[in-house]
């Protein structure tokens, strides 16, 4: 049973639908502690992690990360309720299993019935529930085939008194350093103004992974994942002596390793 003040996370990448749903939730649910809120996948795993809220409003199309592949990496640690415009099968799909959807524009009756089964969900001790996995697989199959993307290939860094052009295959890691990004690569280290945030959104997803909300490893130049306490993990590259650690919530990159 739930005895905590319940939490929860919103993340939809339209300002205004995040401002209405807190408002129809402070005023249906008025007990309800809200985080900050997401505007797309990267942050919910980032916001997920820094507040382990109970419940996360998730939209089902966000840029970048969307929320099904953000619901995956979540791991049944939330009680999950989609939103969603108008994608007739995944409707359909979530009627059958046991994860409760909203519709765009949301109806206060409808979000009335979704808090009331929260409740009495949260009432119960939680459990992971395998409806999740077989839905994801769905909603994954419905999905129409994203256009081809072209992804970042050079980056630009100051280098002394000069500007140098450096491949991205030849990146091992990124991170967060103050208000610039430190890029390590095959020939040395560089500051740059572009944050890690959006450097992610650029990135290859097949070559690059974040593995912390301040890192973003290549995969390529990735030696060994050491497992460590509390679903951690420590990341180990060829070449180069830095260790990286690895958050829980961007464990899911290596779980198949």
């Amino acid at each position: 049973m739930h005895t905590q003040p319940v939490t929860a996370l919103i993340a939809d990448d339209e300002p205004l639908l995040r401002e209405h749903l807190r408002s129809q939730l402070a005023r249906l649910w008025p007990a309800l502690a809200l985080t900050p809120d997401a505007r797309n996948g990267m942050e919910v795993l980032e916001l997920f992690d820094a507040h382990q809220p109970d419940i996360v409003f998730l939209d089902v199309r966000m840029p970048g990360m969307d929320g099904i592949a953000a619901a995956r990496a979540l791991a049944r640690r939330a009680h999950i309720v989609f939103i969603t415009a108008y994608e007739q099968y995944a409707v359909q799909a979530f009627e059958q299993g046991a994860i409760d959807y909203l519709l765009k524009p949301l109806e206060p009756e409808r979000l009335a019935d979704t808090i009331a089964r929260l409740q009495e969900r949260l009432r119960a001790p939680f459990t992971n529930n395998a409806a999740l996995d077989a839905l994801l697989e769905q909603l994954t199959a419905g999905r129409a085939a994203p256009a081809p993307r072209k992804w970042l290939q050079w980056i630009k860094a100051s280098v002394g008194s000069g500007v140098r052009l450096i491949p991205v295959e030849e990146v091992a890691f990124l991170r967060a350093e103050d208000k610039y990004t430190l890029v390590a690569w095959e020939g040395g280290e560089a500051l740059i103004r572009k944050g890690i945030r959006e450097l992610a959104d650029e990135l290859d997803p097949d070559r690059f992974v974040q593995i912390h909300r301040s890192a973003i490893v290549n995969l390529h130049y990735v030696r060994e994942v050491v497992r460590g306490v509390n679903e951690t993990a420590d990341v180990h590259l060829r070449g180069r002596p830095e260790v990286l650690p690895v958050s829980r919530s961007y464990l899911h990159h290596f779980r198949q390793m």
